[in-house]
C-alpha cells in the first residue's frame, strides 16, 4: 500500500502545474498557479502526513482495547468544480491508503480535468502493483449517475464535497458519509492584533485562487478601537471598500432571483466581478468589501 501511495504522490506532483492549468481552462475558476499549489499540497503534504501511518491490522492498543484497521470497500468520491484536481488527488490517495477502492463522480463542469487526475493516479497505482480498476471515475457526469453511485449496494462510504444540496443528499443516502459544503468564515480582529499582519493574512486567505477554498475568509469583524487602522491596512493590501450604491450593484450580480449564489461570479477576480456589476475600481484591487 505504501509503495502504491508513494507512486501516486510522485505522479500527481509531476503533473501539478498541468492539472492546475487544465482545471482553470475548463471551469474558468481561480488562478492556475494557485490551483497548482493546492495540487502539490494534496499530493505531497497530505501524503507526507500519513505515509508512516499504519492501516493494516492492529493500529493501536491499550491494556483492554485493540483497534483493528480494515477496509470498508468502495468509496464514492464526489468531486467539486471549485477545487477539482486537488480534491480528486486527495480522495484517491486517502482511499487507497486505507485499502479501499474508489469511484469518482466529477462535477459536470470539471469532468475532463477530474478524469485526467483520476487517470494519472490510476496509472501510477496499477504500475506500482494495485489491481486494475481500483480507481474508477464516471466519464459522463450527471446528477442521476451520482445519485445511483451513492445509493449503490457496492458503495460502502461516501466522501462528498460540493454544494449543500449534494452534501444533504449524501447524508440521506443511507450510507455512511463525510460531507464538506460551502464555508462562511468570519475573521475577528481584536484591538490587541498586529493590524497590518491581520489585514495581509485575511486578504491572502480570501484572494488565494480567487476565494474558491471553503475556508476562505468571508467577512471581517473589527474591534471599534482599530477599525480605522484596519480599513487603511486592508486598502493598502488591495481591498476596495464599496459605497452603498456600489454594494447595491454588486448584490444584483452576486445573488440570483431565487436568492442563491450566482455561479458566474464564483472563482472570478475582483476586477471581473466589478466589471459585471458596472463598478469602476482602481487597478490592482484584489478584493471587494461591502
Amino acid at each position: 500500500i505504501d509503495k502504491i501511495c508513494e507512486a501516486m504522490s510522485v505522479a500527481a506532483l509531476g503533473e501539478a502545474d498541468r492539472l492546475g492549468q487544465l482545471a482553470h481552462e475548463e471551469t474558468g475558476y481561480g488562478i492556475p498557479a494557485d490551483k497548482a499549489v493546492k495540487n502539490r499540497f494534496a499530493a505531497g503534504d497530505v501524503h507526507a502526513f500519513f505515509k508512516n501511518m499504519r492501516t493494516v491490522g492492529i493500529v493501536r492498543q491499550t491494556e483492554t482495547i485493540f483497534e483493528v484497521a480494515s477496509p470498508r470497500g468502495v468509496v464514492a468520491a464526489i468531486i467539486p468544480s471549485t477545487n477539482p484536481t486537488s480534491t480528486a488527488i486527495f480522495k484517491c490517495l486517502i482511499s487507497l491508503k486505507s485499502r479501499n477502492g474508489v469511484v469518482l463522480s466529477p462535477h459536470p463542469s470539471a469532468a475532463r480535468c477530474i478524469s485526467e487526475s483520476a487517470r494519472i493516479m490510476s496509472d501510477a497505482a496499477v504500475a506500482a502493483g494495485a489491481p486494475p480498476g481500483i480507481i474508477g471515475w464516471m466519464s459522463v457526469a450527471t446528477i442521476e449517475g451520482t445519485d445511483a453511485l451513492m445509493k449503490s449496494r457496492h458503495t460502502a462510504v461516501i466522501l462528498a464535497t460540493g454544494g449543500i444540496g449534494l452534501v444533504r443528499a449524501a447524508y440521506s443516502s443511507g450510507k455512511p458519509a463525510f460531507g464538506v459544503g460551502p464555508g462562511n468564515v468570519p475573521a475577528f480582529v481584536d484591538a490587541s492584533a498586529d493590524v497590518s499582519k491581520a489585514a495581509r493574512d485575511i486578504l491572502t486567505g480570501k484572494c488565494f485562487d480567487n476565494g474558491t477554498i471553503c475556508a476562505s475568509e468571508q467577512s471581517v469583524v473589527a474591534d471599534r478601537r482599530i477599525d480605522g487602522e484596519l480599513r487603511v491596512a486592508l486598502e493598502g493590501f488591495g481591498a476596495h471598500f464599496l459605497t452603498a450604491d456600489e454594494a447595491d450593484k454588486l448584490a444584483r450580480v452576486v445573488a440570483t432571483a431565487a436568492n442563491t449564489l450566482n455561479p458566474k461570479i464564483v472563482g472570478r477576480s475582483a476586477a471581473h466581478i466589478a466589471e459585471m456589476a458596472g463598478i469602476a475600481i482602481p487597478s490592482g484591487v484584489r478584493c471587494l468589501i461591502a
